[in-house]
């Protein structure tokens, strides 16, 4: 039995990562600031009774100091997560997702863990890998200005539209947003100060996760809580571009083990790795699966031919590193999880902020 501090783990991953830890027989304490955009006010915080919770924040030394006494590991989940909202909300994306990291990090020098395990994102790829129509593997794909203009979707290659194919952790960054950035210092910091000072690094790049307990108000979460907030308000889900951009969608129970198991594999010292389910699905695809799963299939989706500034087209995780080095395999797909997050869906209220969000976006020239 251990005992690990969850930054951050009041969120819907640190809440499932609490459980699943729990179930092991291990103890467990939670740092985090409650941010409202998460946290709505008089939101109940049902952590378990075997949970130590400390309310405060990552950039709060002193309260840092007081969560790390004691511990044997720590998982960092403490970030703003959006997007697009990283875009024109920048000093909040950097001081929360960095400056939180620098400061666990520089306290952990002077009290150090045997472990940190650190989420990263998939953002950091920017677009996934692709392949030419003669084979080749392009890791660089960009899609130009006017073609988003001109509603031309898909990267292209001396004018050859390019396949998508899974993206292993080979692929260099291509950093397109401000969160994608944050998440990238994020996991840098964990790998280099750990592996500097004595202790155990590992950084867990998240493909999209979905599972009931997603804040559905939240217009910068997941996309399936997003569409699940809407459809349960009487509106159709709407979709950037075309809909027939590409994800991989990964439950979160299959994320809370990951993160466990991580934390325990030898061989994942030093490492980045992606979690996801190893599958993809078009967004269009997903909005349509989950209206027919809440009985709502005559709110067709909303598309709206329109790019958001630091969106990516196609993005799928390639999980041989995972299965090998964490002996993980994801458990749930898609559809079989569809049913347990309508059911959870259904025993919610949501308040609908989709147009609120994309308008902000709109009045800051961030909409294509």
């Amino acid at each position: 039995m251990a005992f690990y501090l969850i930054a951050g783990g009041a969120g819907f991953i640190g809440r499932h990562l609490c459980w699943e830890l729990l179930r092991h027989g291990h103890e467990v304490r939670v740092l985090d600031s409650l941010v409202e955009q998460v946290h709505p006010s008089g939101a109940v915080i049902d952590l378990g009774r075997d949970v130590e919770f400390i309310e405060g924040d990552l950039r709060d030394a002193a309260a840092v100091r007081r969560a790390i006494a004691g511990v044997d590991g720590v998982f960092n989940l403490a970030a703003e997560v959006g997007v697009g909202q990283s875009m024109y909300e920048i000093e909040r994306y950097v001081a929360a997702n960095d400056l939180g990291t620098a400061i666990l990090m520089q306290e952990l020098m002077e009290q150090p863990v045997r472990r940190v395990v650190v989420a990263s994102s998939m953002s950091i790829y920017g677009e996934g890998l692709y392949r030419t129509p003669q084979g080749r593997l392009v890791s660089s794909a960009v899609r130009r200005h006017e073609d988003l203009q001109a509603g031309r979707w898909e990267p292209r290659d001396a004018g050859e539209v390019l396949e998508p194919v899974p993206t292993d952790e080979t692929k260099q960054p291509d950093l397109a947003s401000v969160y994608a950035l944050s998440k990238y210092v994020q996991e840098r910091l964990t790998l280099m100060l750990c592996a500097a000072y004595g202790m155990e690094g590992v950084a867990l790049r998240l493909f999209n996760v979905f599972g009931p307990g997603q804040q559905l108000s939240n217009p910068y979460t997941g996309v399936l809580a997003i569409f699940s907030g809407r459809l349960l308000n009487g509106q159709p889900p709407s979709i950037f571009e075309d809909g027939a951009q590409r994800r991989d969608f990964v439950h979160v129970s299959d994320v809370a083990r990951a993160f466990r198991l991580a934390m325990e594999a030898p061989e994942a010292v030093g490492q980045a790795i992606n979690i996801g389910s190893g599958r993809s699905h078009s967004v269009l695809e997903v909005a349509q699966l989950l209206g027919r799963a809440m009985g709502r299939e005559e709110l067709e989706p909303l598309i709206l031919n329109r790019s958001r500034s630091g969106d990516i087209r196609h993005c799928f995780a390639d999980i041989g590193k995972a299965k090998k080095l964490l002996d993980y395999d994801p458990r749930l797909r898609l559809e079989d999880g569809l049913e347990e997050l309508v059911q959870w869906v259904s025993t919610q209220q949501a308040r609908d902020r989709v147009r609120e969000a994309q308008q902000e976006l709109e009045k800051r020239g961030l909409v294509v």
